[in-house]
């Protein structure tokens, strides 16, 4: 059973539990295995949290948030028209500081890489398109 479906709110955290709530509802609907969905989950709202903080820093924008199923595979746009910012560009932190040693900033980028089977990034049309991909 293949399906698509989209969701476009304001970029807010008051947003982010709805976004989660339909991709993962969408997930069950097309029935990819529950093992995969924390997977989703995790990723999904690092990215749309990154989204939401730094991607419109003095003027408030939307966030659309689009999925395709068909298979044995679960594809989800991330769709803003904020600041230019590619994720998959980030290095890994380096795990094997401490806590205090490491700089701020990359865990949640690296949380994403680490969830997602695939993970890519395109500038289009002035949006920002983030897609994650998941295997089941």
């Amino acid at each position: 059973m293949s399906a698509t479906g989209h969701i476009k709110v304001p970029a807010s955290l008051e947003n982010l539990q709805a976004i989660t709530d339909f991709i993962i509802a969408a997930a069950s609907a097309a029935g990819f295995p529950q093992e995969r969905k924390g997977d989703i989950e995790l990723a999904l709202e690092e990215a749309v949290t990154n989204v939401i903080k730094y991607s419109h820093p003095e003027i408030p924008g939307e966030i659309e948030v689009l999925f395709f199923s068909g298979g044995r595979q679960f594809r989800i746009e991330i769709r803003d028209s904020g600041d230019q910012f590619d994720i998959t560009s980030l290095p890994d932190p380096e795990l094997s500081l401490g806590v205090d040693e490491r700089p701020v900033g990359g865990l949640g980028a690296y949380l994403i890489k680490k969830a997602a089977d695939a993970i890519t990034y395109r500038r289009s049309s002035g949006l920002n398109i983030l897609t994650l991909i998941f295997n089941a």
